[in-house]
């Protein structure tokens, strides 16, 4: 198997609002919050119009893309079994995703994040992570692990205690391993323990420009690229409008972004970014070759809704 993406494995419901429900609910544009209470989640979906459910999860989304191009694949992810859960399973085997988990009856349900577009496409992200927050290390299938060449995980699966055991439970077993920073909220939560992995523990990071600053409490760009320089690991960085660029030791290369596109959602972005970027990886494109392909599969999935190329 080619790679083997652990994440949080959460049904994604896709909604269109305005503005003023994102200031109405006090919630912050263009971020995720974290919804500990079950019933709060379902008070803000009372008054929405769901465009699309989707089994989703930022990890899972890049291993559909990364599947889409012809690559042997694997995930695992908590879910429970109920209907959300059933339902996550069916999207990822449709897509020819191999799950490595078999879902029980859990006391949390399967995680759902809520997706809030606003007019003008940018997303804020409401997530109840149920029961894919509780991921341990006996969900972890060892062999599965061994036999990927790469293994993908998501800054948002990391926490203290149970989750974290899987972590190192899938790093300790991997050949190789690449993760994602997530979100700028996930790096100042943790950001010591994030800098430790950054450091010593993944062979590929993968980041936006404020996640990385602020990992580092860089004052500008060029700090970030001195940083990622002297580490001597694989760090790729988006940079919005300003493209891509890739660092490897003293070899700094540069992406521009498509021009002209008509923009719906930029939901899953960066998770196809990073599809393409893995793509090109493991099939020994260059790391130039390897940004471009990156580029163009961020670059379909921002001209539709959802997080996956259809």
């Amino acid at each position: 198997m080619k790679i083997l993406g652990i994440g949080n494995a959460i049904v994604d419901v896709i909604c269109k609002v305005d503005d003023n429900f994102i200031s109405q609910n006090n919630l912050t544009k263009s971020t995720m919050k974290l919804i500990f209470d079950e019933n709060e989640f379902k008070k803000l979906l009372t008054n929405l119009k769901i465009e699309k459910t989707v089994s989703g999860g930022s990890v899972a989304n890049s291993i559909v893309g990364i599947s889409q191009l012809g690559n042997k694949v694997g995930f695992i992810g908590k879910i429970s079994d109920d209907a959300l859960g059933s339902k996550y399973e069916e999207g990822l085997k449709k897509e020819n995703v191999k799950y490595f988990y078999s879902k029980k009856k859990e006391e949390l349900p399967t995680g759902t994040c809520l997706i809030l577009v606003t007019p003008d496409s940018e997303r804020t992200m409401c997530t109840f992570l149920g029961t894919a927050g509780k991921i341990n290390e006996t969900d972890v299938n060892s062999d599965a692990v061994k036999q990927s060449e790469i293994i993908f995980l998501e800054g948002y699966l990391w926490d203290e205690g149970e989750p974290k055991k899987a972590f190192d439970k899938a790093i300790n077993n991997a050949n190789k391993v690449a993760m994602s920073l997530s979100d700028q909220f996930c790096v100042d939560r943790h950001k010591p323990h994030f800098l430790n992995l950054v450091k010593n523990k993944l062979d590929i990071t993968f980041a936006n420009q404020q996640e990385i600053t602020s990992l580092i409490d860089a004052k500008n760009f060029e700090e970030v690229i001195n940083f990622c320089k002297q580490l001597g690991k694989l760090i790729v960085v988006t940079r919005g409008e300003n493209g891509a660029v890739a660092i490897k030791g003293d070899e700094v290369v540069e992406c521009s972004v498509q021009k002209n596109l008509k923009i719906v959602d930029l939901t899953g972005a960066g998770d196809l970014f990073a599809a393409g970027f893995l793509h090109g990886h493991i099939n020994n494109l260059s790391i130039k070759e390897s940004l471009e392909k990156g580029t163009e599969m961020s670059s379909k999935i921002i001209q539709q809704i959802g997080a996956r190329i259809s």
